[in-house]
């Protein structure tokens, strides 16, 4: 058997290819990213998940600039400003920071390059609501961060909104932004996905070109809940942000993202075998919100294509979705090494299709959600999980752990073997 685990990708302490400072501690912002950066057989730096936050306890500051200084000078920054800042997500929405004490904590980033000369992609977000405390504060640092954009201490910034319900006042603020955001800043809804996307822009930097198709394309121009703006419109930023630009219908592309947002699942399954023989294919399923749509995926593995897929996600919101499956595919469309690529593949479907659309059910109707935080709660997580497997991609994956690492349903870390 050999292992899949994080160490077969990212490092602690070897030399690197890329830099990472995550969001927090979430598998979805530490974990996947660092894999996409390993995809071609680099080393990744990225700090350990002690370091960062959690939904109780922001990262500790002075631990991860001090990590961040110990970090090889001669490759990409790519950093989540959130998690410097403010601690993490989850704490940018309601640290009591001034806004100078905010920017005070993003200063090493800025001696970082001074000192380095290495480009520094980064991002930064605009809070969520009725969360968010103090958004003039939030405001003042993402402009004090466009500043330091247009003087150059950045390759990139993305300013993005998190979860934007109806009535949510971030895509009026982003839309203000913009206007005044040199062209390096790029400003659209996203948050969890956004440190993906800026690992494919630095570890493939060549422009390619990806062509949309949605199994709903009517529906496809609504707008969605979570990001005040239409399906249509966030998958062109996604693959803005990522690093392609959206084919034209005389071009050829050199990748299809099929964008599954309702209709026949089956029917959708047999357009993405088609799809499949034209050239490489990434699928993006966002019918539903943290929900993997059994019946295409399992008609899809029917036909035998899951394996063929350049990249998939169903985990999380729709732009969640739309940015990991295009970063995953740049990375790759780039000369991913086969038996990383397959080990990226199969975890996205143990995670977004085995566990999301089956186990995490399977686990609440278990054991509540008030005593996961247990060790016989993670325990019953492993023995459920078992029966989800072997899974086979292009190898054949068996679950060797899991784990609750936030002590929730919402998310679990877990470890493959392939024969």
């Amino acid at each position: 058997m050999r292992a899949v685990s994080l160490l077969t990708f990212f490092s602690l302490g070897a030399a690197s290819a890329q830099t990472l400072v995550p969001l927090d501690s979430r598998p979805a912002t530490r974990v996947l990213p660092a894999l996409i950066a390993g995809l071609k057989g680099d080393t990744v730096q990225v700090p350990a998940a002690k370091v960062l936050g959690n939904a109780e306890r922001g990262a500790d500051p002075a631990a991860l600039t001090a990590w961040l200084a110990q970090q090889p000078a001669n490759e990409p920054l790519i950093v989540a400003l959130d998690a410097l800042a403010y601690g993490g997500l989850v704490q940018s929405r309601t640290s009591p920071l001034s806004a100078a004490e905010a920017v005070t904590r993003l200063q090493p980033l800025r001696d970082w390059q001074q000192r380095t000369g290495q480009p520094v992609f980064a991002f930064i977000t605009l809070p969520r609501e009725p969360e968010a405390t103090d958004r003039a504060r939030n405001l003042e640092v993402i402009r004090q961060m466009m500043t330091w954009a247009r003087e150059g201490v950045f390759r990139e910034l993305h300013v993005t909104w998190d979860d934007a319900l109806p009535g949510s006042p971030a895509p009026q603020e982003g839309a203000a932004l913009a206007k005044d955001a040199p062209a390096n800043v790029h400003v659209y809804p996203g948050a969890d996905e956004v440190l993906s996307m800026l690992t494919a822009r630095a570890t493939a930097p060549g422009e390619k070109k990806v062509k949309l198709v949605y199994s709903d394309p009517q529906a496809a121009t609504a707008v969605m809940k979570y990001e005040g703006i239409s399906l249509t419109r966030s998958a062109e930023n996604h693959a803005l942000g990522s690093g392609f630009t959206v084919a034209q219908a005389s071009e050829t592309p050199d990748l299809t993202l099929f964008v599954f947002n309702g209709g026949d699942p089956r029917r959708a399954a047999i357009q993405i075998s088609g799809l499949q023989r034209q050239g490489p294919v990434a699928v993006a399923d966002v019918a539903q919100v943290n929900l993997g749509n059994t019946r295409l995926w399992k008609d899809l593995s029917t036909l035998r294509q899951s394996a063929n897929l350049l990249a998939l996600a169903a985990w999380g919101t729709p732009g969640n979705n739309l940015g990991t499956a295009l970063a995953h595919a740049k990375v790759a469309l780039d000369g991913a090494n086969p038996i990383r690529q397959d080990a990226l593949l199969a975890r996205e479907y143990a995670n977004d299709v085995i566990y999301s659309a089956e186990l995490r059910a399977a686990l609440r109707k278990a054991i509540p959600e008030k005593d996961l935080n247990t060790p016989a709660a993670q325990a019953k997580l492993l023995s459920l999980a078992r029966d989800h497997f072997p899974l086979r991609l292009g190898d054949t994956y068996t679950i060797a752990d899991a784990s609750l690492p936030w002590g929730r349903s919402f998310e679990w870390d877990f470890d493959l073997e392939s024969k």
